[in-house]
């Protein structure tokens, strides 16, 4: 891909390019981030000036070296000063959190639906949600960068409108602009807002926020009532050409297995969702109900047969999902998460055995396999690190800041005018 630009998105590129690199390896020198970025010490000096000034970098004690000269001082993300605001959308509820830029929870909350089938007020509970937060006394003082949702279901990355939430029975929500309307003449009025499927966004907390290094490519696979993933690759998100990467609930496990809500059959949401699992405990006419699946969770642990038996089945089939992820992305690290985490090793533990087998039969070390590092907040905190992620990528077309409503992509009012002020 060709990027162009002119001077001001040339000097947002430098400048998020320091971000970056002290975001990977905190307490450089501007001597060695000149000498890894490749630029002068001036402009370093020049650029980490700005960024200290709006609240990105900050200094630590100077560090002795041994050198002669000056001193090298670290530099360090800034924890204190700017907040990022993330959004899951749930199937019954939303939560919401607030971070700082190290990914550091500031404030959460979970807010109950009125109507969980009703999608416009569901919205507008977040997005009153998000304002109300926004003015808190817990970010008193702190500059709001940027929002981001998660969403459950079939996203188009490149309008912001939500094609398809199954389970919650949504149909072509346009997301943003309903979003943009509640937020107007509040705070958050104007600023980039980012919307994505909440595996791609949980995807992008382990990628941001988890302090790991050597996990790309990474695969975050969601299990709830249906199953997603969300795909990095060289440091971003893997959204294919239309935004629908990842969708491999529909991705078939067994050749003329369950009838899935696709319309094929053996589909992984047929074979390992927990819609899948609740229908095979109580029968495809109960209504399903988070109360039933709490039901569904107790008796697992519990050690019910039918169950136990349902959720082995379920988890052996997840390892022949594993095992495709496996040999399609060759991923260093697959990280299983979503809501089926209740059901813990009694899933997880077949699925690993099934993959272990794989494994072995090829003579090949399989992918790491682990848990979230953000429990019940993944989503949440993974569409604040979304925020981060774009923010901090000002040449990255494909990311879905650049296209909603005229907005989104947009940089927040005090950078635009320091950048203004360069030109």
């Amino acid at each position: 891909m060709i990027v162009a630009g002119d001077q001001q998105l040339l000097k947002q590129i430098n400048r998020m390019a320091l971000v970056r690199q002290l975001a990977s390896v905190p307490g450089m020198s501007r001597a060695a981030l000149a000498e890894t970025v490749g630029l002068t010490k001036s402009t370093i000096s020049l650029l980490v000036r700005e960024l200290m000034d709006e609240g990105w970098l900050t200094e630590s004690a100077l560090r002795t070296t041994g050198a002669l000269g000056r001193r090298a001082t670290p530099l360090h993300i800034d924890g204190s000063r700017l907040t990022l605001l993330g959004a899951d959308l749930g199937i019954s509820a939303a939560r919401i959190v607030a971070t700082n830029l190290l990914g550091e929870v500031l404030a959460e909350q979970e807010l109950a639906y009125s109507d969980a089938s009703d999608a416009d007020s569901c919205i507008a509970r977040m997005a009153d949600g998000l304002a109300a937060l926004t003015a808190s006394e817990a970010l008193a003082g702190r500059t709001v960068l940027g929002l981001g949702i998660g969403l459950h279901g079939v996203v188009d990355d490149t309008t912001g409108v939500l094609q398809h939430a199954p389970h919650q029975g949504w149909r072509n929500i346009d997301v943003g602009a309903q979003l943009h309307a509640h937020f107007d003449q509040t705070p958050l009025a104007g600023l980039p807002l980012f919307i994505q499927n909440e595996a791609n966004v949980a995807a992008l907390a382990e990628l941001e926020f988890s302090g790991e290094s050597g996990t790309d490519p990474l695969i975050y696979l969601s299990i709830n009532y249906g199953v997603g993933a969300g795909i990095i690759v060289n440091g971003r998100l893997l959204t294919g050409l239309y935004g629908f990467a990842g969708e491999v609930g529909h991705t078939i496990l067994q050749q003329g297995g369950p009838l899935c809500s696709c319309g094929r059959r053996g589909c992984a949401d047929a074979l390992i969702g927990l819609q899948a699992l609740m229908d095979e405990v109580y029968g495809k006419r109960q209504l399903s109900t988070p109360q039933l699946l709490e039901q569904l969770f107790a008796q697992a642990n519990a050690g019910d047969a039918h169950a136990a038996r349902a959720v082995e089945a379920a988890g052996r089939n997840l390892g022949v999902l594993l095992n495709n992820l496996w040999v399609a992305f060759d991923p260093m690290c697959i990280v299983i998460g979503g809501a089926a985490l209740r059901l813990g090793e009694r899933l997880i533990a077949p699925g690993r055995s099934v993959l272990d087998d794989c494994a072995s039969a090829t003579q090949l070390t399989a992918p790491t396999v682990r848990t979230p590092h953000f429990g019940h907040n993944a989503i949440a905190i993974g569409a604040a690190a979304m925020v981060r992620h774009y923010l901090m990528r000002p040449f990255d077309s494909q990311g879905p800041a650049r296209r909603n409503s005229g907005k989104l992509g947009e940089l927040p009012p005090a950078l635009a005018a320091s950048l203004h002020a360069w030109n």
